[in-house]
C-alpha cells in the first residue's frame, strides 16, 4: 500500500488523542445512584466531559480522512464505507454531548422543585442517564466497529499491517459490539465488569495500532502482493 508516512503517523496521534479524550470523558457523578441532587456540586466533570468529547469528534474523524487516500487505492468501495461510518459516529458523539448540559438544567431543576415534583424530575434524570448510554455505547460504538470492521478487511487483504494486528482487530471489535447489545439487551450496565472486560481488548489494540501507525506506518505493497490484488 503506498502512502504517506507523515498521514499514518498523524492518524496514529489522533487514535492516542482520542483515546485519552475518551477517558477524560467520563463523567463518574452521572454513574452514582441518583446523580441530579448531586451534579450541580460537579459540574466541572459534566462540563470537563462535554469539552473532552467535542475533541473526540475531530480526532475520530481525521484519523479517517489521513488513511482515507491509501485505503482508496486498495478498495474504494470499503474505504468510503469506512469513512461513512466515522461521519455517522461523529454524529452520535455530537448528541452525546448536547445531552450532557442537560443534566445540569435537570440538576438545579431537582434542587428546586419541592417532594412531589423531585420525584418527577428524577425520572427524567434516569431517562436521560439511559439515553445517553444508548447513544455513547450502542449507538456510537456499533457504528464506530462496523466502520473498523472495512478498516481492517482492507489491511488484512492488502497486508498493509501484520495480520496479527488485523487479526486482534477483529476480535476486539467483536467483543465490543457484543457488549454493545448486551447493554441495548439490558442484560449488563456500562459500569459493569462484564462490560469493560469486554471492551478492553479492542481499547488496548487501539493503543497498540495507533503505535504501530506512528512507528512503521503501512508496508510497501510487494511486487508480489501487487501481483495476487492485480
Amino acid at each position: 500500500m503506498h502512502t504517506n508516512r507523515r498521514a499514518t503517523a498523524i492518524a496514529g496521534a489522533l487514535v492516542i488523542v482520542g483515546v485519552i479524550a475518551g477517558v477524560l470523558s467520563i463523567v463518574p457523578v452521572l454513574e452514582e445512584p441518583h446523580p441530579l441532587a448531586l451534579v450541580s456540586a460537579h459540574e466541572n466533570q459534566v462540563v470537563m466531559g462535554a469539552v473532552a468529547q467535542c475533541i473526540m469528534i475531530p480526532a475520530y474523524v481525521g484519523f479517517a480522512l489521513y488513511l482515507y487516500p491509501a485505503l482508496r487505492a486498495e478498495n474504494e468501495a470499503l474505504s468510503l464505507g469506512f469513512l461513512g461510518f466515522r461521519l455517522i459516529a461523529a454524529t452520535f458523539h455530537f448528541i452525546g454531548v448536547i445531552l450532557l448540559p442537560l443534566f445540569l438544567v435537570l440538576g438545579e431543576g431537582f434542587t428546586q422543585a419541592g417532594a412531589s415534583d423531585a420525584s418527577r424530575v428524577e425520572e427524567l434524570g434516569e431517562l436521560l442517564r439511559t439515553a445517553r448510554d444508548l447513544v455513547n455505547h450502542v449507538a456510537l460504538i456499533i457504528s464506530l466497529s462496523l466502520g473498523d470492521l472495512l478498516l481492517f478487511r482492507i489491511l488484512w487483504r492488502s497486508r498493509s499491517v501484520p495480520r496479527w494486528l488485523s487479526g486482534w482487530g477483529f476480535l476486539g471489535i467483536g467483543a465490543a459490539m457484543t457488549a454493545s447489545l448486551l447493554v441495548l439487551l439490558r442484560v449488563t450496565d456500562v459500569v459493569t465488569p462484564l462490560y469493560l472486560a469486554m471492551n478492553a481488548p479492542l481499547g488496548l489494540h487501539s493503543l497498540v495500532f495507533a503505535l504501530w501507525l506512528m512507528a512503521r506506518g503501512f508496508a510497501a505493497k510487494t511486487s508480489a502482493t501487487a501481483h495476487q490484488h492485480g
